[in-house]
């Protein structure tokens, strides 16, 4: 009876809460969204991860790692890429010219299991920290004999264990990334480090600008977002289709990392004429929402009813806030307690 109620409770509320933001069936708009913005001292937070006990990490431009504690303590430093990094040249910097000495982290994400940080960074290849950072342990630097260029996204199967992560290109490093747009350089590579052997396999070759990478909730199959072919690809891991790739949705404009949130929905950054907007997709590749009218964004994901939106340009990490998404992952967590498979 008390979860019948429970149920009848939240439909209603649900019902309450659309016949009131019928806005909100098509798009997301920044009118309808609490937004905030968390300065950070250095620019350019590429990217965002979570650790185990769910605290923001942020990558910046001079090649730091920083964690958020919160207001009113701020962000610390965490950990850097880089061994040799000289910090009176490197604090603070956003030269592009001294990334590969100062390191440039792009893609993070937590390992859940063992609360280690893994890093892709675009200039001294694929690391990893510890719960307590520190300097980045090197795991990687290349793979079938080709060293990598320009590492970029990263995702990790919490079951497995196995990390997978972008390449952007053989060719360009990151402080050239504009040549590769230029050219059409399709050298991008897709690829799978094992911790327990220490092995890279190349899953994917070919790839135009390979950006974001995400899982899927039953790690099925693999996202790689394409920067310059503007559409993510499938890469199906298991099942019939194992081993092909597919596409998985058509943008309009230039995607950036790609998150799965709780539900198993996807959220994409995406640009256009110096603009940003957040995508959303559900699990078979079909349009959801989008919240537009953003700055450039690189980074969007999905965390207890907030977007937390990272930018290759900003001084800050945005953060929105709406009702809706608060609901979507109530309704889930709900669902799991009265329905437990």
């Amino acid at each position: 009876m008390k979860s019948a109620l429970v149920i009848i409770f939240l439909f209603s509320l649900f019902f309450f809460l659309s016949a009131n933001n019928n806005a909100h069936a098509a798009s997301f708009s920044l009118p309808y969204l609490n937004h905030h913005e968390i300065p950070i001292h250095v620019p350019q937070p590429e990217s965002i991860a979570f650790d185990c006990n769910g605290a923001p990490y942020v990558g910046v431009a001079d090649g730091r790692i920083f964690k958020w504690l919160g207001r009113p303590f701020g962000w610390i430093e965490f950990a850097v890429t880089s061994a040799n990094r000289p910090r009176e040249v490197c604090d603070l910097s956003t030269s592009k010219d001294n990334e590969p000495i100062c390191g440039r982290p792009l893609g993070l994400k937590f390992d859940l299991t063992t609360c280690e940080l893994y890093i892709a960074d675009a200039y001294i290849g694929l690391l990893k920290t510890g719960p307590y950072g520190g300097v980045a342990q090197v795991l990687a630097t290349s793979a079938e004999g080709f060293p990598f260029r320009f590492l970029n996204g990263v995702d990790i199967d919490h079951q497995s264990g196995m990390v997978y992560f972008t390449d952007t290109s053989a060719i360009y490093q990151r402080r050239n990334w504009e040549l590769s747009v230029s050219t059409g350089d399709k050298t991008g590579r897709l690829m799978r480090y094992d911790p327990s052997t220490k092995n890279v396999t190349v899953l994917l070759h070919g790839l135009a600008f390979a950006n974001g990478v995400a899982l899927s909730k039953d790690s099925d199959f693999v996202l790689v977002t394409q920067t310059t072919a503007k559409n993510v690809l499938r890469y199906w891991l298991r099942g019939p289709r194992a081993n092909t790739v597919d596409t998985f949705f058509n943008l309009q404009g230039a995607p950036d990392n790609i998150n799965i949130n709780i539900n198993g929905e996807f959220w994409v950054a995406e640009n256009s004429a110096g603009r940003g907007k957040a995508v959303k997709l559900d699990a078979q590749g079909n349009f959801l929402d989008v919240v537009d009218g953003l700055n450039p964004v690189s980074h969007v994901e999905q965390r207890y009813g907030n977007l937390w939106i990272g930018s290759v340009v900003n001084k800050f990490v945005g953060l929105s806030e709406t009702l809706g998404l608060i609901l979507d992952e109530v309704m889930l967590m709900f669902e799991a307690c009265l329905f437990p498979s």
